[in-house]
């Protein structure tokens, strides 16, 4: 098991702050004893690493990004990566798909992540360019994405991405999460990326586009505890955290104690 930092940032200068947050995440997890599972997390014991990228060239950085990412899939079971904004989700994927069989990746965002924009990935078209590059979106599993545009609600319907309405996950979570993890386990081996901001904001204020409405802490957890009792989990992001916009840390710690729970 790795936990690999990555602090690429596209060049959006809303997005200026994600690249400090792996080191500020790794500091509160050295405060976590222990998980909600009881395991002891001796942080000393964590194999720790980090994929240094030039924060100036997009192109160069997620092709280096895809590389490590593949060869740490190659060599550990599990392998978690710690942003950084939403575009390393995209290349860390695709790491995965080269040497997993029948992936799945199942997404926490507020956003879809389906806009058409560049020719390169970035936080806002990640997911969509990655179905573009013929990952089947009925593998996608999507999760607490809210006030989407109709250009995105096409997209995802026409790709047979999985949406999981928000009403539905609040008024049957164990129900839902029964669901999900039953198509999990389905997979060859799935993969989860979290963008902080599918939390309501008022439990995560250090994220660059906050959307009222969200998850609760404790229905985040919940979920990721489940999900991750799974044998065929084969790691995790944790993206959009900027410690520049954080309140009394409180984004750093959720992901810090998101972290431990999967570990």
């Amino acid at each position: 098991m790795q936990i690999i930092r990555v602090r690429l940032i596209n060049s959006s200068e809303k997005l200026k702050g994600c690249e400090k947050a792996p080191v500020e995440v790794l500091k509160e997890l050295k405060n976590i004893k222990s998980n909600e599972k009881g395991k002891i997390i001796d942080f000393k014991k964590l194999s720790l690493e980090e994929i240094h990228v030039d924060l100036e060239n997009l192109e160069e950085a997620n092709e280096l990004i895809f590389e490590n990412s593949k060869e740490a899939f190659e060599k550990n079971e599990k392998v978690f990566f710690i942003g950084g904004d939403g575009c390393i989700s995209y290349s860390i994927f695709r790491g995965l798909e080269k040497v997993q069989e029948n992936s799945m990746l199942i997404v926490f965002d507020s956003h879809s992540d389906c806009f058409e924009q560049t020719n390169f990935a970035e936080d806002r078209n990640w997911l969509r360019k990655l179905v573009e590059k013929g990952f089947e979106g009925r593998k996608i599993i999507l999760i607490s994405a809210r006030n989407l545009s109709e250009e995105e609600t096409e997209f995802i319907k026409a790709n047979g991405i999985n949406l999981i309405n928000l009403e539905i996950l609040e008024e049957e979570i164990q129900g839902v999460c029964d669901i999900i993890m039953e198509r999990a386990r389905n997979s060859g081996g799935f993969y989860i990326s979290i963008d902080m901001d599918c939390l309501d904001s008022v439990f995560s204020p250090g994220v660059n586009y906050p959307e009222v409405g969200g998850l609760t802490s404790r229905q985040l957890i919940y979920l990721i505890k489940r999900l991750s009792l799974l044998k065929n989990f084969r790691g995790a992001d944790i993206v959009e955290i900027n410690p520049d916009k954080d309140i009394n840390r409180m984004t750093i710690k959720l992901g810090a104690k998101l972290l431990s729970e999967m570990i």
